[in-house]
């Protein structure tokens, strides 16, 4: 029987973008990252210029994804997050090839990549069924 770090792997290969929290000076912030699920753990890649890796390395942090904005009608909405320690990463060239290009910039700097590695020890997966069809907005 599956467990949750399995199912939660499953789901975030299924996406590629999801959101970091780590704490500086105990106040908590979420950084935005592409991910790739390699093995048993979660390989990320963020943009150096802002620091926030070196905020995350070194430290137990929590990761979250979801489909909740991106599921097709018809199918089930999911979010998981997870929770391990975060450390800094050297990704393989077949893993690099699995990132695909990065953004050219970010906040109006160039893109400089910059990996991490989360172990997991803790794996939650939320299912909020089945997504209806998306209804019009009022104009």
């Amino acid at each position: 029987m599956p467990t949750d770090q399995h199912i939660a792997a499953g789901l975030l290969g299924r996406v590629e973008y999801g959101r970091v929290a780590a704490s500086v000076r105990a106040l908590p912030f979420l950084a935005p990252a592409r991910h790739i699920v390699v093995a048993d753990r979660l390989l990320l890649r963020m943009h150096r210029g802002h620091g926030h890796h070196r905020v995350c390395a070194g430290s137990v942090v929590a990761y979250g994804a979801d489909n909740l904005g991106s599921a097709p009608a018809g199918t089930e909405r999911w979010s998981v997050q997870i929770v391990g320690w975060c450390e800094n990463a050297e990704p393989t060239d077949a893993q690099l090839e699995r990132f695909g290009p990065g953004p050219r910039r970010v906040d109006g700097d160039p893109f400089e990549a910059v990996y991490l590695e989360i172990a997991p020890s803790l794996a939650t997966v939320h299912s909020l069924g089945i997504a209806a069809g998306v209804p019009e907005r009022a104009q």
